[in-house]
């Protein structure tokens, strides 16, 4: 059996005095898209943020490639190819889109994604690299923020609501790319409130509810009737 490439054991998460996570575990198979579904404030950005090294947890463990990184700070954890790509984008509106993307590069794990291969993925984005970010629609930047991620060249990439507020055509050409990266052999864990697009594009789902884990399954042992009663807490299905 394959050793997981992300292993979160116990994890408990406060804010000050709100805790937020209750003994979450997760774990992530090497080349799995992995779906985290939950209504608002159910804990989904905090787990992303927690992985990332933007939170730092109160209990429990998180190995990455069997290492621990429970208190291993965002720059090591970028070093060795974790990656997230933020709710609401996070651009830096002065900068250009390439300027954006070379912020990613900078503390790259690998030379996998260079611009080259970037502009190839992301067509929409190449013939704007010399614009601001701030003069972008909503899809060109959540293209520049994925970009910008994938130049760190992670094993794991965290994306957290990419398809917030976009058409529904961006949305379908952001998830074709999201399957061209997984195929180029990426890890993902994808926040997604879309339930149907999330089952039909990732491996396994993972629902929180208040905090704690209320479905972790493959997604091919699931039903969407299932993952809806997961979601609303409902324990007579």
């Amino acid at each position: 059996m394959t050793a997981p490439l992300l292993d979160i054991t116990d994890l408990d998460v406060c804010y000050g005095d709100f805790q937020a996570l209750f003994g979450v575990s997760v774990s992530v198979a090497p080349g799995a898209a992995t779906a985290l579904v939950g209504a608002n404030g159910a804990g989904k950005t905090t787990l992303l943020r927690t992985i990332a090294g933007a939170r730092f947890p109160t209990s429990g463990t998180i190995r990455y490639r069997d290492a621990d990184l429970t208190t291993a700070p965002p720059h090591r954890r970028i070093a060795q190819g974790i990656a997230l790509v933020p709710e609401g984008r996070r651009l830096f509106p002065s900068l250009t889109v390439e300027e954006n993307i070379q912020v990613g590069a900078a503390a790259a794990a690998s030379k996998q994604w260079p611009l080259d291969r970037i502009y190839a993925t992301f067509p929409m984005i190449a013939a704007r690299r010399a614009q601001r970010a701030s003069t972008l629609s909503g899809g060109e930047q959540q293209a520049v923020a994925i970009a910008r991620a994938l130049a760190a060249a992670p094993a794991l990439l965290l994306l957290d609501e990419i398809s917030l507020g976009l058409a529904p055509r961006v949305v379908e050409d952001l998830y074709q790319t999201l399957a061209e990266i997984k195929f180029a052999g990426a890890t993902m864990i994808i926040v997604e409130q879309d339930l149907q697009r999330a089952m039909a594009t990732c491996d396994h789902l993972v629902c929180l509810l208040e905090g704690r884990v209320a479905l972790n399954a493959p997604v091919a042992n699931l039903t969407r009737d299932q993952v809806v009663a997961a979601y609303f807490g409902d324990t007579t299905t």
